[in-house]
């Protein structure tokens, strides 16, 4: 039986896995296990939670496109390095991604008509491609990543849904050197459709 990882960082994991001490398993495997531990059909199921897996999940394999119904799906702290599959998932709203291997955001183009949360903070992503063309993503936490270029937060106003963003921990934010107010004006500026930025409510009044 899979057990929930609450300790292990993805850091430890890696090294345990580069060493031999810890074989990652797919998508498919613990799509299985969290069957036979819930006694629930992952086709049928809305909502599916395989965050933490222990061994964990470093593959999405072909098994995701069956869940046909899921509306949140989590596969935060594994070690999952590329995003696939998801084209069978029309109902998906919410996908946690966090505390992973990536590197981009390609493949969740197959969600820009039905995503609306997306949690993938602490991973290595430089870039939004793969999200800009969401018609509904209300909530955007990918703090704690790698976006360096204020042309990134410009394009990511084409995702003019956008009102929750948390951003700190990227460069962009950790190389702000003019304080905190004039952080969230700056980023409010460019994605005039926020309310909230780094969990701090945005005013609505300001000048454009």
């Amino acid at each position: 039986m899979a057990v929930k990882n609450q300790t292990r960082s993805v850091q430890t994991l890696r090294r345990e896995s580069a060493n031999n001490e810890v074989h990652p398993i797919s998508t498919s495997e613990a799509i299985a296990r969290w069957e036979k531990q819930t006694g629930q059909s992952a086709h049928q199921a809305k909502e599916i939670m395989l965050n933490g897996y222990y061994p964990p999940i470093n593959v999405m394999d072909a098994t995701i496109e069956k869940l046909l119904h899921c509306e949140k799906l989590s596969l935060s702290t594994n070690m999952i390095e590329r995003i696939a599959h998801l084209n069978g998932l029309r109902h998906l709203k919410i996908l946690s991604l966090g505390r992973n291997l990536l590197t981009n955001l390609l493949h969740l183009e197959v969600l820009n008509e039905t995503l609306e949360e997306l949690w993938i903070s602490y991973n290595s992503i430089q870039k939004f491609d793969g999200i800009l063309n969401m018609k509904k993503l209300r909530v955007l936490y990918i703090s704690n990543n790698q976006i360096k270029d204020w042309s990134e937060i410009r394009h990511l106003a084409s995702v003019d849904t956008l009102e929750d963003l948390v951003l700190y921990g990227n460069p962009i934010h950790d190389e702000w050197k003019k304080g905190e107010d004039a952080w969230l004006e700056a980023v409010h500026k460019l994605l005039k459709s926020l309310k909230k930025l780094d969990g701090l409510f945005l005013k609505q009044d300001f000048d454009n």
